[in-house]
């Protein structure tokens, strides 16, 4: 109960910033990211799913890139025009909800250092942040869901995105709802906090530093004993899949939103539908 009645303090706050008026469904609009979009447009599906199940009006407006890339590369001219079209892509919404805490922490926190010397802009990109919001914690913290509708026979193990969870402080959401699936038993990941070595651009231009992380990451996870691996960036879980195949690992590996959501239909992360 306690934890009930903060949630709703919180979303009552978060609508008052959001201007969004008393009384009907929030409409959210749902930040896909390049990598759900172009690789695993299940998590999107499942995103959707939750956020409608939460009493939410989902709509996807066209969108682009977040620009974080160029903004890690030093781009600034493409970050400013990537960054203004999304800016204006999202401005009818209440919300702007993602299944990824490292594109949700460029729109909440980057946007506004990047127009820090354009009054106009910086203020629009003020209003963007306050409503942007990583998924599986604008569940529970602004929507106050306690417990989802989905079962899970086995063991997973969670890994703890950089961006996720020092950006947008996603550490105890998910376990929470996680805590709710029928079946499913979380055996921790021992060092869950440290980077799996992706990092952006970080794995392109270290690539020898990056395997090694990754390397420990993957021994991490097979010393859990779990059976699949559950994250919130698909950044990271591509980069763990990878390294899992490669060393003939049968850990699977999925994205959170997907087990919460129920829907397991897609083949796990960098497999086949013939291994599914």
């Amino acid at each position: 109960m306690e934890v009930r009645d903060q949630s709703a303090l919180r979303r009552e706050q978060a609508d008052g910033q959001s201007g969004r008026p008393a009384g009907r469904a929030p409409k959210v609009g749902l930040l896909v990211t390049c990598l759900v979009d172009l690789f695993r447009p299940s998590v999107g599906f499942a995103a959707v799913k939750l956020l409608e199940d939460a009493g939410c009006e989902v709509v996807v407006p066209r969108q682009t890139c977040c620009g974080q890339p160029a903004w890690n590369a030093g781009d600034r001219a493409t970050t400013e025009a990537l960054a203004k079209a999304m800016i204006e892509a999202f401005e009818g919404c209440d919300y702007v909800v993602g299944p990824s805490g490292s594109c949700t922490g460029m729109m909440r926190l980057h946007y506004q250092e990047l127009f820090k010397d354009d009054a106009d802009w910086a203020l629009r990109a003020h209003h963007l942040s306050r409503r942007t919001h990583e998924l599986v914690s604008f569940l529970t913290d602004i929507m106050g869901v306690e417990k989802v509708d989905a079962a899970y026979q086995g063991t997973v193990t969670y890994h703890d995105s950089c961006a996720g969870l020092r950006e947008m402080g996603v550490k105890a959401q998910p376990r929470k709802l996680l805590a709710g699936v029928e079946g499913l038993k979380l055996a921790e990941l021992p060092e869950a906090e440290v980077c799996c070595g992706f990092g952006g651009t970080f794995c392109v231009k270290y690539p020898e530093i990056s395997t090694k992380m990754v390397s420990d990451k993957a021994g991490n996870i097979q010393s859990t004993g779990a059976d699949m691996l559950l994250a919130g960036d698909m950044g990271c879980l591509m980069n763990m899949a990878g390294r899992l195949q490669r060393l003939g690992s049968t850990v699977k590996v999925r994205h959170v939103a997907e087990v919460l959501a129920g829907d397991l239909s897609a083949p796990p992360i960098g497999e086949s539908e013939e291994k599914k």
